[in-house]
């Protein structure tokens, strides 16, 4: 396990004599945009707030907390503003398609979603870096609809069309990926899961192979945990 060496903001006060309110606090009474994340918690691995990010959803912040999320044939992307020190990561199931209630889902949407948030909070375009996961094939015989590799190349072929510089990916094989992503220093950590095809990720799975439409025919380091 490589040390992230993630820091933590000291608790805010108001008011001397009144108590204090934490970082986690705080985050959990935010309002929350629709598709953003809101599963706040201390993760006692990385002794810091960290934040779920569930499919469909996406994160931005500016401090390192950190933002997790475990991938199946889904894809998350991690941006970062090497400038302005500002990061955020989504998790998308299929290229795209659906409707506006679950446009998070699609990763045409998601990237949208992501890309406009960190231009919201002070980030650039031209100063945006990419690091990508996911797109395995963590179900046998489902190689017909090839999810993975569709959400894979899509991406890649998003960020290449937006300028945006690719720096580090671990994509596609038959893995299971767990991904911490710290937005202030761009730092990425990846594991890659046992692929005995945990519950919940091929029900994720399953889902996304069940709504997809078969194709017709025609720099940076990444720590292993």
């Amino acid at each position: 396990m490589a040390d992230s060496s993630p820091t933590r903001s000291p608790a805010f006060s108001g008011n001397a004599g009144a108590p204090s309110t934490t970082r986690l606090e705080k985050l959990k009474a935010q309002s929350r945009k629709p598709g953003e994340a809101s599963f706040f918690f201390y993760d006692a691995h990385f002794k810091t707030d960290a934040v779920k990010v569930l499919p469909g959803e996406y994160f931005v912040h500016d401090q390192d907390l950190v933002i997790l999320t475990t991938l199946g044939s889904c894809i998350a992307a991690c941006l970062w503003d090497r400038n302005a020190r500002i990061g955020g990561m989504n998790h998308f199931m299929l290229p795209d398609g659906g409707g506006a209630q679950d446009c998070g889902r699609y990763g045409s949407y998601a990237m949208e979603l992501l890309i406009n948030e960190l231009m919201k909070r002070g980030a650039m375009r031209t100063s945006l870096e990419a690091k990508v996961f996911g797109g395995g094939q963590v179900i046998s015989g489902m190689n017909t609809l090839n999810v993975g590799q569709r959400n894979t190349e899509f991406v890649m072929n998003y960020l290449k069309t937006e300028h945006i510089p690719v720096i580090s990916k671990d994509v596609l094989e038959i893995y299971p990926r767990k991904v911490c992503f710290f937005p202030h220093s761009g730092k990425a950590m990846v594991k890659r899961l046992a692929p005995t095809n945990p519950d919940a990720l091929v029900a994720q799975d399953r889902v996304a192979s069940q709504r997809i439409v078969p194709p017709s025919s025609g720099a940076g380091s990444i720590d292993l945990f």
